[in-house]
């Protein structure tokens, strides 16, 4: 049992920027692809940066209003001495944060929530650009039908996993939420089967009535004769 990996719902086909392509050309690409952000790539596909909407905001922020007022009170980038960013290379991000294809969605949703990003590009171990993943990738497991996870659970999980009996534990799975019911030798084993179910791609939440034959999570409890 493990979870689904970046590989299997990434966006493979990626709309890309090389790093001469003019700011209007990305707004162009934005438009015509409805998409936030591309990733920068050189000609063997290797990633330079992200350029995304905020970036192309940042280099219009600076523009006085149409009264002539500026906004803010940063120097102006001429002011800084930089040139106007015209190009992919002279707006994006770099370096860009990446995802591996073999991650799977858990700890590939802790990067995008602990780093606050929408997305991810996707890179092989020479750093080559093979996909990117979005947040609307990672709800894909919640697609699935209640049928294939209370298999998985029956089989991947009960049968193979924990090696339970057939019918020990019952299974029913609504819009998502699982039930749980059934009766088990000892109190721990309820908790045991209640992570591995719930880490299940696809589950929305889950509900147990499991009963116990023994208490061995009670201190003065007495093990069954």
């Amino acid at each position: 049992m493990q979870h689904r990996t970046v590989f299997e719902v990434m966006t493979h086909d990626v709309v890309t920027a090389a790093p001469e392509t003019s700011f209007k050309e990305i707004a162009r690409l934005f438009a015509d692809h409805d998409v936030s952000a591309v990733p920068v790539v050189d000609a063997d596909r290797r990633l330079l940066g992200v350029v995304s909407e905020a970036d192309l905001l940042r280099s219009t922020a600076e523009l006085p209003d149409l009264e002539g007022r500026w906004a803010g009170v940063r120097l102006l980038s001429q002011e800084r001495g930089l040139p106007d960013a015209e190009t992919a290379a002279q707006l994006m991000t770099s370096p860009a944060l990446t995802a591996q294809a073999n991650w799977n969605l858990v700890e590939t949703a802790r990067t995008m929530q602990r780093k606050a990003v929408k997305r991810l590009p996707v890179t092989d171990e020479t750093g080559r650009l093979v996909g990117i993943i979005s947040r609307s990738d990672l709800l894909r497991p919640f697609l699935r039908s209640d049928t294939a996870i209370r298999d998985e659970i029956e089989h991947n999980v009960l049968a193979d996993t924990l090696r339970l009996a057939p019918d020990t534990i019952r299974v029913t799975v609504d819009d998502g939420v699982v039930r749980l019911t059934g009766r088990v030798a000892e109190r721990a084993d309820i908790r045991v089967i209640v992570r591995l179910c719930r880490s299940v791609d696809g589950v929305v939440a889950l509900h147990e009535s499991i009963e116990y034959a023994y208490d061995n999570l009670a201190l003065d409890a007495e093990p069954p004769r």
